[in-house]
């Protein structure tokens, strides 16, 4: 019998896409629509996007500039993969702002086609 804790197993995590796919598997139509909604995302929040990047508190790694964690955050507070936008790369207000913003853009989720490619 499960308690409040669950039943002690633990489905494993799925591999993510990365370990098996690049940009290049993704299908043109998938890549048109993630450089289009990143481009109306980054248009709709510029002024909010340069004031935070103009505190110098935006968090960022050698792979990318504040820009690129602009795009990654989007993607994983519009897709509410438990990081973002509000986990504390972003300065208040504007971590909030964008949280909101990217959540209207609504969750997309990238399946793999029959022919290999990757699809929204």
């Amino acid at each position: 019998m499960c308690d409040a804790e669950g039943c002690g197993v633990r489905e494993a995590e799925p591999e993510p896409l990365d370990a098996h796919f690049s940009i290049e598997d993704l299908a043109p139509e998938t890549l048109a629509r993630i450089i289009e909604d990143c481009a109306a995302f980054q248009d709709q929040n510029s002024d909010t996007l340069a004031a935070a990047i103009d505190t110098g508190e935006v968090k960022f790694g050698p792979d990318f500039g504040p820009m690129g964690r602009a795009g990654h955050d989007f993607w994983l507070t519009r897709c509410g993969h438990g990081a973002g936008f509000w986990d504390g790369d972003w300065p208040e207000p504007y971590g909030d702002t964008l949280t909101a913003a990217a959540h209207a853009f609504g969750n997309v989720d990238l399946y793999t086609g029959d022919d290999g490619r990757l699809y929204l």
